[in-house]
């Protein structure tokens, strides 16, 4: 069996697969506010798993950061009680097994190139666009990280052949302007709708609007569509992927991936795209699967 672990900011989630991704028990918690009380629920959720199955099983863990490559802590996380801390050591001491721990992003992209939307795809691009803008790159059913474990950040780049009105951009948290996760984040979103309208809307409520018919949104979201277009053709002229899979809550536009597709051909250079702009398959599933195929016993992440 394959143990998966999310561990995110709001909720903890386990699931145990067999070898063919056959889901064979899940559980979800409100995720601990400390270091201490995070690592015990997850212990706790193993031997919870372990016990309604009968197995023992590997441990992947998904989370929002990722482990600093000089001294193996978490870093960039935004559960801040995690940043500094020896989250896979501690883990695996605790459970007396060894453990694999990766961004959150990276377990989407492995989910959905290993049995979902991606399924037999070799080089696969995994999209989070929800409060920021996530990515991560699969090659050969196995995740890219890079050796500052950064590969496929493509939230923190400026946003590709700029408008009038997008330079120099909105301020990002990561200290510059213009990112892409400015724009085409949740937030970003409501940021362009309010400029445009004087009006504070949900993402939802903005699509909502659009559907009916309502012209400022629509407006919005048709920038929003062409922004994404632009920052995911850049992506692919240097990563060229067989597939962009498209997951967090603003994935789930209506049509958002079809109209992206047809975007994305203009500023790609290449006479023709070839490669595939999809919606997630495994939904908000895929991030604790994907850190239960972090074990593999035909690819070694």
């Amino acid at each position: 069996m394959r143990i998966g672990i999310d561990l995110g900011g709001t909720k903890t989630e386990v699931v145990g697969l067999s070898t063919r991704g056959e889901e064979l028990g899940r559980r979800r918690i409100a995720t601990p506010r400390s270091y201490e009380a995070s690592l015990d629920a997850m212990v706790e959720l193993v031997a919870w798993i372990e016990a309604e199955t009968a197995e023992r099983g590997s441990v992947g863990v998904g989370i929002p950061g990722a482990l600093s490559p000089a001294t193996g802590k978490v870093k960039n996380a935004n559960s801040t009680w995690l940043i500094g801390r020896r989250l896979a050591d501690d883990l695996a001491a605790a459970l007396a097994r060894p453990v694999r721990v990766m961004n959150d992003a990276n377990c989407f992209a492995l989910s959905e190139a290993t049995d979902g939307a991606a399924a037999g795809a070799d080089v696969v691009f995994g999209v989070i666009l929800g409060t920021g803008v996530g990515g991560a790159i699969v090659v050969g059913g196995r995740c890219l990280e890079g050796p500052n474990r950064i590969a496929g950040e493509w939230g923190h780049n400026p946003l590709p052949w700029p408008r009038h009105g997008e330079l120099p951009g909105p301020t990002c948290y990561c200290g510059k302007r213009g990112c892409v996760e400015t724009f085409v984040s949740g937030p970003g979103l409501e940021r362009d709708y309010r400029a445009l309208t004087g009006e504070d809307l949900r993402g939802p409520e903005i699509t909502e609007r659009a559907s009916a018919g309502d012209a400022g949104a629509a407006e919005v979201l048709g920038r929003y569509r062409d922004r994404l277009a632009r920052a995911l053709a850049s992506v692919i002229n240097i990563v060229d992927p067989d597939v962009v899979v498209l997951g967090g809550g603003l994935s789930n536009v209506g049509g958002l991936p079809e109209s992206v597709a047809a975007a994305v051909p203009r500023y790609v250079f290449s006479d023709e795209v070839r490669t595939r702009v999809v919606r997630h398959m495994h939904g908000d599933s895929s991030g604790v699967r994907g850190a239960a195929w972090l074990w593999s016993e035909t690819r070694e992440p």
